[in-house]
């Protein structure tokens, strides 16, 4: 992938915690404690495969459920989810994934194929990541050009 456009499919974290929406929440907090994640991909099943229909954050639990005293064994996943939610396709540049997340300002990303079927998540993190190759790449390229100059004119 080096030089080449990347694409959100590209950088994406393939393997996905993901919960339904009859999960309960209780069950959900437990699956990101597992995982160690701060979200899930709320997805249906379908014929196609996993469809996207929400997200459900750590943050959500807590402003949704434990700030307002209720009691999380009497709710559902899709009581509390995010479903005005954005998604960007496998094909969406970089410029894009940044553009959907600075628009909504959210810090993670599901991605999905134009169907809405679920290929992976992208979150602020990964792009971070990313960024750090790109640099230490330039770090790279600046110490082979000194020592390059260095053996061509002692």
């Amino acid at each position: 992938m080096n030089g080449e456009r990347l694409t959100a499919g590209d950088i994406c974290t393939r393997v996905v915690a993901i919960a339904f929406g009859s999960t309960a929440v209780t069950e959900a907090a437990r699956v990101m404690r597992e995982q160690h994640v701060g979200s899930l991909v709320v997805v249906d099943e379908t014929k196609s495969g996993r469809v996207v229909v929400g997200m459900l954050t750590d943050r959500d639990i807590v402003t949704a459920v434990v700030a307002r005293e209720l009691d999380p064994r009497t709710l559902r996943v899709e009581d509390i989810m995010t479903t005005d939610l954005v998604t960007v396709r496998a094909e969406d540049s970089l410029s894009d994934l940044l553009a959907a997340m600075q628009r909504k300002g959210v810090r993670r990303l599901p991605v999905t194929t134009a169907a809405g079927v679920l290929v992976g998540v992208v979150a602020v993190d990964d792009l971070v990541e990313l960024a750090a190759e790109q640099l230490q790449s330039i770090v790279r390229a600046i110490g082979r050009e000194r020592k390059r100059e260095e053996t061509m004119r002692p």
